[in-house]
């Protein structure tokens, strides 16, 4: 975090499952922060789902990432691992016999704080506790390691359907036992029929105890988002 500039700030986007809205919240996040001047860059370390370019393997979120990022990034500054197959992350790597390097997690990190971003959005892949394969001893490992060294503040997507306040609940208390701070929270609508809507987001703020960022309506577009985040929430 030193190496970030002075007023700078890094944060790990993670979700209550997989197809939450993570990238669309993390969109949305760097357009409210361009849309105050700051310098920001998103990292999307690990992608698996790529289609294959002239150019190599693109995801469409880290893609996303790339384009919504005030600093000028080349794809594998955002996307270091990338997987063709769309299933789980250590699934795909060991399909092709390619594991999945922490050192490379952390040298692409590195990296771009050396740009002095003033914000560092850092997205997940799938939920909190998401499976990197296992070490030499057999012993498994995650992604979510990496956040712990690192010592990053967490944003929790909340998906918005049935089921999410058991996933919210749990979600938090194992980023809480890892020592980690919930920067906030943000309820993203991902079922437009989920009964009451408002209810669930009134329990899932008293059960979550962290700070609320907003609640985003199903939306198309990453700008029109914006507005439903409270960026002061965060420090910013």
């Amino acid at each position: 975090m030193s190496q970030l500039s002075p007023k700078g700030r890094a944060f790990f986007v993670t979700g209550t499952d997989t197809e939450v809205g993570k990238t669309f919240v993390c969109a949305a996040l760097l357009n409210a922060l361009n849309k105050k001047g700051l310098l920001t860059a998103g990292y999307k370390p690990i992608a698996a789902g790529c289609d294959v370019t002239e150019h190599g393997l693109r995801n469409e979120d880290a893609l996303a990432l790339q384009q919504h990022s005030s600093i000028e990034l080349g794809y594998d500054e955002v996307n270091p691992i990338a997987f063709e197959a769309a299933i789980a992350p250590h699934l795909a790597a060991a399909k092709v016999m390619q594991p999945i390097s922490k050192d490379i997690i952390r040298q692409g990190f590195n990296s771009l704080t050396q740009k002095k971003p003033d914000v560092l959005i850092v997205e997940g892949a799938g939920g909190w506790r998401l499976p990197l394969g296992v070490d030499v001893e057999g012993q498994p490992r995650y992604l979510s390691e990496f956040v712990i060294e690192t010592n990053l503040s967490v944003i929790l997507v909340v998906g918005m359907r049935l089921g999410c306040l058991n996933h919210g609940v749990l979600t938090a208390e194992s980023i809480r036992n890892d020592g980690l701070k919930i920067a906030g929270w943000v309820a993203n609508q991902i079922d437009p029929d989920m009964p009451l809507l408002d209810d669930n987001i009134e329990s899932l703020k008293t059960l979550l105890d962290a700070p609320f960022i907003g609640t985003i309506p199903r939306l198309n577009n990453t700008l029109e988002a914006t507005q439903y985040l409270d960026l002061a929430v965060l420090g910013i």
